[in-house]
């Protein structure tokens, strides 16, 4: 695979967002046609196991590295906490060591160690033995003052690795029972080729960002709080990156802690895909959640208390 330095890496301004596209990079792979599929599991515990097992049986298809995108929040916290039990008994060993992980968005700029981080929020969640067996960890580099140049070496990396095997993704609510994935905001002008972006934040997206971590019992300090708030960006993975993903993974599993979701996934499986592209674009710019659409290789598990 050539490397992303050699390729057209366009850098795009849309209103106050800056996306970094490669023409071609996002092509859809699903039947726009079908019904939006999701399994319902009972509990929490059952879900993370259900991701876990998404992951080993991916890793048994090849015998070659595997590039995983992690997910923060509460959606993926059983899986990773699974891992951490596994890891840490030597059972994912032979897993882990073709493994290389990335992150998929982060707050900035913000210092690495702050509890607010993803990076930190994975290194309780996930523990030590794991870091220590992967074959690489590649977070988004949120204390530089040059967030561009940061993103770019991140998708270099990322791209050099032949690209993402297996995406783990959430459902974030929006107003109007629209939705973000990643940090794909609505009206943020996001396009299919997009691969990342850096985008201005907004007051509704650090509440959630606060919120979702507090309600995973993640220890913060009000230092901690007070720097996230002063915030000004978010790096994000974009379109591109979703729909070229090889497989596709979706959890929500807070509802009771996030009720937004309800409204927002029920306008989700709902929404009937344009066949126009025009008209299309247009749905995906005002309910980004919909990306996860357009991927023909995903899976969707939910709690009842989603519905």
């Amino acid at each position: 695979m050539q490397p992303l330095s050699q390729r057209t890496l366009n850098r795009r301004v849309s209103a106050e967002n800056i996306w970094l596209e490669r023409s071609g990079a996002g092509r859809i792979t699903a039947d726009l046609e079908r019904p939006f599929e999701f399994q319902v599991l009972e509990t929490e515990e059952q879900v993370g196991a259900a991701m876990l097992n998404e992951l080993i049986e991916y890793s048994q298809t090849t015998d070659r590295d595997i590039v995983m995108i992690l997910l923060g929040g509460r959606g993926a916290q059983t899986m990773y906490r699974l891992i951490r039990d596994k890891a840490e008994n030597g059972d994912l060993d032979e897993l882990l060591g073709r493994l290389h992980v990335f992150t998929q968005d982060a707050l900035a700029p913000m210092r690495m160690a702050n509890g607010l981080s993803f990076v930190r929020d994975f290194e309780r969640l996930l523990g030590e033995a794991f870091f220590s067996r992967v074959k690489s960890f590649t977070p988004m580099q949120t204390d530089t003052d040059d967030l561009e140049s940061s993103l770019d070496a991140f998708l270099e990396k990322l791209d050099s690795l032949g690209g993402i095997d297996i995406f783990f993704l959430g459902h974030g609510p929006e107003a109007e029972a629209a939705s973000h994935l990643c940090y794909i905001k609505p009206g943020c002008g996001a396009r299919f080729d997009d691969v990342a972006g850096i985008i201005p934040i907004s007051e509704s997206i650090l509440e959630h960002h606060i919120s979702k971590f507090k309600a995973g019992g993640s220890a913060i300090s009000a230092e901690d709080e007070a720097e996230c708030r002063r915030a000004t960006h978010i790096l994000t993975l974009g379109p591109a990156a979703i729909l070229g993903a090889k497989k596709v993974v979706q959890s929500i599993v807070d509802a009771s802690t996030a009720p937004a979701k309800r409204e927002s996934f029920a306008r989700f499986v709902s929404t009937e895909l344009a066949a126009d592209r025009e008209e299309l674009a247009e749905q995906l710019d005002a309910n980004p959640g919909l990306w996860i659409r357009l991927n023909g290789n995903m899976t969707s598990y939910v709690l009842p208390d989603l519905l």
